[in-house]
């Protein structure tokens, strides 16, 4: 299992979920916003929420707009989240929450194209100072 900027994550209330996905190759498990994200086949998968108030107390399933009433045909317990309805959201409440995630679970180790978002790499930083030029004469140089 990869993390991100090789620190050793805590234990998940969702550790389940985790543990579930992270035997496969491609597993990224990142920390977002004070929840875990679960990236598979490069695709960002699932955000595992875990605060002790709604709408943060779930899983958010990742999947582009256009894939959201397949996705719900399937998995008709799934809405968007109030908050980022761009994913779907099961709160843990939902009396079906264990057997409507480890259904997703599968689908995503399948590799489902209907699932996942795929992550927009960040714009590299400019430098806020350029970078000093360095001469033939330059102080440093002469080191």
């Amino acid at each position: 299992m990869k993390h991100h900027k090789g620190k050793s994550p805590a234990r998940h209330r969702y550790e389940w979920v985790i543990e579930s996905l992270s035997e496969h190759p491609s597993f990224v498990r990142r920390s977002m916003f004070g929840s875990v994200a679960c990236y598979l086949h490069g695709r960002l998968m699932l955000v595992l929420t875990a605060s002790n108030e709604e709408p943060w107390q779930g899983v958010m399933v990742c999947t582009e707009r256009e894939n959201q009433p397949v996705v719900r045909k399937l998995f008709p317990h799934l809405n968007p989240h109030p908050i980022l309805p761009k994913w779907l959201y099961l709160p843990e409440a939902h009396p079906m929450f264990e057997e409507t995630v480890l259904a997703v679970l599968e689908l995503v180790l399948e590799n489902d194209a209907r699932l996942g978002s795929i992550p927009v790499p960040k714009p590299k930083k400019k430098r806020k100072t350029p970078r000093p030029e360095f001469s033939e004469t330059s102080p440093l140089k002469q080191r």
